[in-house]
């Protein structure tokens, strides 16, 4: 494989690593098989730290490839508590509110996802990495700032719901690029006379590939410490 002409690599992306942890896993164990000081590593869609699955990894000219990849139609599986808030929209922060389940139905959240298919507008939470005047959300949020984030235009192509109980529902959403599972959950919730905020999510597609073709990260870091890779030329700029 080479590295440096560029590879597109598939991780199921572990439950509490940021996106960010993924990449620089993968950059570490090739900068020390290859003896380099520098190659460009990314991905293509950020995934929370409580998510886990498809996560694109690109490496050297690949990472040309980002923005086409993140522009790829989604899937995901998503678990959502309801009667409940937090201000993260997930578990990343305490409960802040509980509200009333007793009159909600499988017939009438059947009802309400299907107000959520096709093009709808969606406010991103404030722990987000939307940028305002320059900052991340998430850093004016957690350290108690106003965050105002406009509403964005997305589509939801299809959402099914997989299980049903009046306190949790499991749904399965395809949708557009820049959609916030959270901030669906948190749509949901409200749309149902309720609250709700998202217990589990894992994204099971982006284009074509599943998370059934993905490889878990020790598994894939595993594979890199003894793949063939083909080396760079002898280089002062690129070796250590």
């Amino acid at each position: 494989m080479n590295f440096i002409d560029g590879e597109v690599l598939y991780i199921d992306k572990p439950y509490k690593w940021t996106s960010f942890d993924v990449v620089k896993r993968v950059r570490g164990t090739l900068l020390r098989r290859m003896r380099m000081k520098r190659l460009k590593v990314g991905h293509a869609g950020t995934l929370d730290p409580l998510a886990t699955g498809v996560m694109a990894i690109c490496t050297g000219k690949a990472t040309k490839l980002i923005d086409t990849l993140q522009a790829h139609t989604k899937e995901y599986v998503a678990t959502i508590a309801l009667g409940a808030t937090t201000p993260s929209f997930d578990l990343e922060t305490e409960i802040d509110a509980r509200y009333p389940v007793e009159h909600i139905t499988r017939e009438l959240v059947e009802s309400v996802l299907s107000q959520f298919k096709g093009a709808i507008e969606q406010v991103p939470p404030a722990f987000s990495a939307c940028k305002i005047s320059g900052q991340r959300a998430y850093d004016i949020a957690r350290k108690g700032g106003d965050v105002d984030i406009k509403p964005k235009t997305l589509v939801i192509d299809e959402i099914e719901l997989l299980e049903f109980s009046p306190e949790s529902i499991v749904v399965r959403v395809v949708c557009s690029k820049g959609t916030y599972i959270r901030a669906l959950a948190r749509d949901i919730g409200r749309a149902l006379g309720s609250g709700g905020h998202l217990t589990a999510l894992r994204r099971t597609r982006v284009g074509d590939i599943k998370v059934e073709d993905c490889l878990p990260l020790d598994k894939a870091i595993e594979i890199l410490q003894v793949i063939d890779i083909e080396m760079p030329e002898d280089d002062d700029t690129q070796r250590k």
